[in-house]
């Protein structure tokens, strides 16, 4: 089986392109291959050399023909760095950039070993750390030895030694920086399903015990129903009109049930508001702490405002930042709990969809009101009002 090297799926910035991960299309090639372009700056010392170092013809055309075979390996390597790319034909181009750089720098010059510090940083970013960490250090070496054979190479040496090994060992950084992220993110992930599945165990056992004994005992009711309803037809009804107020107080368990699986809190919901804003890489200024004093009915529509308004903020906004009040307020109609949320993204859904209209009715519901639209030039601003003590 051929050894490859680990993918690097780690989480991407809008718009751009991160080290150690493949673009995905062509801005993405164009922003990377823009950076990556800017380091093959340092190349100017060995194309000065073509034109003013005085070679015969032959010796320029070897120095063009190999500089831009090195150039097009490097970016294959660097660009494709993160991809699932066959461990061998990556050692294979590593050691094709090798041998150009030595075979061109013993040539042409001191002025060529720069090329050293390409194949370290590209060796690092190319390949997983457990091959990048020996890798590094030997495009080093080779320096060292090619930098004491080329004329005064020893010269160049001390300038080009600590870039060549801190370059590769900052790729080898980044890459096991991006392996731990993504190996973050997939557990998070596992995390979330494992508490969803935890969740759905406990309503299930919670409806089992709910319904069991009911279900057990309309059965049995319903099975001596049967056996008097010839010759007994009082008796079967007394035992149907129990089946009747044993299914009736089932039916209120199980809304009592599904209604507290449903319900939000003010606290929860806080908190999950921390956790989803963080990691959508919005900024969050968040209350501490909820007031206590609300009932059941406006803390819940509260609530679902908070989360309704953070959704949209991840989903909708890009925004950048993204703050959340919760404040008592007197009104002429009396005191209420104001609960704000307010970003500075491109602004929230065009019309009121079904998520603002249901919550302005959960709000109406319990005698509040709901507020939304844009926040001066950028940002958008929702607010939810609530009655206090009263729900209605």
């Amino acid at each position: 089986m051929a050894v490859t090297v680990d993918d690097r799926d780690a989480t991407r910035t809008r718009g751009g392109v991160r080290i150690g991960i493949p673009p995905e299309n062509r801005r993405q090639h164009v922003v990377k291959l823009f950076w990556t372009g800017l380091w093959l700056f340092y190349l100017s010392a060995p194309v000065l050399d073509l034109v003013r170092g005085g070679h015969s013809a032959g010796a320029r055309t070897l120095g063009v023909l190999g500089l831009a075979a090195f150039v097009a390996a490097y970016l294959v390597l660097v660009l494709r760095a993160g991809s699932r790319a066959f461990l061998s034909r990556v050692l294979v181009a590593l050691g094709v950039l090798a041998a150009l750089a030595t075979v061109l720098s013993l040539a042409l010059g001191r002025e060529w070993l720069v090329l050293f510090v390409y194949v370290a940083i590209s060796s690092g970013a190319a390949l997983p750390g457990e091959y990048s960490r020996w890798t590094v250090p030997a495009a080093t070496a080779l320096l060292t030895a090619t930098a004491l054979l080329v004329p005064d190479g020893n010269h160049y040496l001390v300038g080009l030694l600590l870039p060549a090994l801190m370059g590769g060992f900052a790729m080898v950084g980044v890459q096991a920086m991006l392996r731990t992220t993504t190996q973050l993110s997939e557990a998070r992930a596992t995390v979330a399903q494992l508490a969803a599945n935890e969740e759905r165990l406990r309503m299930a056992r919670d409806l089992h015990d709910l319904l069991g004994h009911s279900l057990s005992l309309i059965t049995l009711k319903s099975e001596l129903a049967g056996r008097m309803l010839p010759d007994h037809p009082d008796r079967a009804a007394r035992q149907v009109a129990d089946i009747e107020q044993v299914c009736r107080q089932a039916l209120v368990d199980v809304r009592e049930a599904v209604s507290g699986y449903r319900r939000p809190t003010l606290p929860g919901e806080l908190a999950g508001a921390r956790t989803a804003l963080t990691a959508a890489g919005v900024t969050a200024d968040l209350p501490t702490d909820a007031p206590g004093e609300l009932l059941e009915e406006t803390e819940s529509a509260l609530a679902w405002s908070l989360r309704e308004a953070v959704t949209n903020v991840v989903r909708h906004s890009g925004a950048k930042r993204c703050t959340v009040t919760l404040e008592a307020c007197q009104t002429l109609a009396g005191p209420v709990m104001e609960l704000t949320v307010r970003d500075d993204g491109a602004g929230g859904p065009g019309n009121h969809g079904n998520g603002l209209t249901g919550l302005t009715e959960r709000l109406e519901a319990v005698g509040g009101s709901l507020a939304a639209g844009p926040a001066g030039k950028t940002g958008f601003r929702l607010s939810a009002r609530v009655p206090l003590g009263s729900s209605s």
